[in-house]
């Protein structure tokens, strides 16, 4: 059987994949969400170009499928689209990266990001992940867990919260407020879960939060 041209592959795909994605169902919203533009994609779709491999990972990243299921001949033909497809890829970072995490994220890279985790969750375009380090939040949160955490959500008391409190990296602890001070501020607290480790107070050191949990992962150690 003759091989079909990768153009061609592709092009099928991407197709398929508007036709079934919920929310990218048109060629602008692939153009704003990938940041191919929209003529690239339109020679795309006709199969008139060879996309680029950084093209072809962009896309896929879109869609939440890997650039090998994109380029995948089964991909646009078949009706059972792999469990990837709808769902957001979020880059997993580390606590400096967190730190900063409100100035770099617009310049952020595929490449920066030393792995990635899918959720079919509805979040913002800045949402990251984190691996948890430490035993401060033991017993509910261990060391090689998975958080994912978005900074449009504002975390009400008890939630699981990424903040920064003066020093380069994050931490991950439990909000709590603790009411104002004189000036009419609002004091917070970081709480660990394990109480061998201290709590940290906005009116003892400034605090900022980055983004509130949405999601715990643990995995089974090999």
């Amino acid at each position: 059987m003759k091989k079909q041209p990768a153009s061609e592959v592709l092009a099928a795909n991407v197709k398929s994949l508007l036709d079934t994605h919920g929310t990218i169902n048109t060629q602008a919203k692939l153009a704003q969400k990938s940041g191919v533009g929209q003529s690239s994609i339109s020679r795309i779709l006709r199969a008139d170009t060879q996309a680029t491999a950084e093209t072809i990972e962009a896309i896929a990243r879109a869609f939440g499928v890997t650039a090998a299921q994109l380029m995948s001949p089964s991909l646009g033909t078949t009706n059972v689209l792999p469990a990837a497809v709808g769902s957001r890829q979020i880059p997993l970072i580390s606590y400096v990266q967190a730190g900063a995490w409100t100035e770099i994220v617009d310049t952020y890279q595929p490449g920066d990001a030393s792995d990635w985790l899918l959720t079919d969750l509805e979040l913002s375009d800045n949402a990251f992940a984190l691996e948890i380090k430490g035993e401060s939040m033991l017993p509910d949160f261990r060391e090689g867990d998975r958080v994912i955490i978005d900074p449009s959500i504002a975390p009400n008391p008890g939630d699981f919260v990424v903040a920064k409190n003066g020093d380069h990296e994050a931490t991950f602890k439990k909000y709590r407020p603790r009411g104002v001070n004189e000036r009419g501020e609002q004091v917070i607290e970081l709480v660990p879960l394990n109480p061998d480790f201290p709590s940290l107070r906005s009116d003892i050191c400034p605090i900022n939060i980055i983004g509130t949990m949405v999601e715990h992962r643990r995995y089974r150690k090999k």
